[in-house]
């Protein structure tokens, strides 16, 4: 087991996700979609400044998602 407990994993992560985005019921689900769209900008935003992804990595990601939009 590692030494930091406090890391979760994706799954976690996930699951913690769906369970607060399922308190929002009382939002219409366009709302919801802008505002996370709002925070995904914001969140590759700071990747990108922090350095931990570069430019084309944000854009493959997003090439990516859409992708699996398209597909699903």
């Amino acid at each position: 087991m590692s030494g930091n407990s406090t890391i979760g994993t994706f799954e976690e992560c996930a699951d913690e996700l769906c369970d607060f985005v399922s308190t929002l019921h009382r939002y219409p689900p366009e709302v919801l979609v802008l505002a996370l769209r709002a925070h995904l900008c914001g969140l590759l935003h700071a990747l990108q400044s922090e350095g931990g992804w570069t430019g084309e990595q944000a854009a493959g990601f997003l090439e990516d998602m859409a992708a699996e939009m398209r597909e699903g």
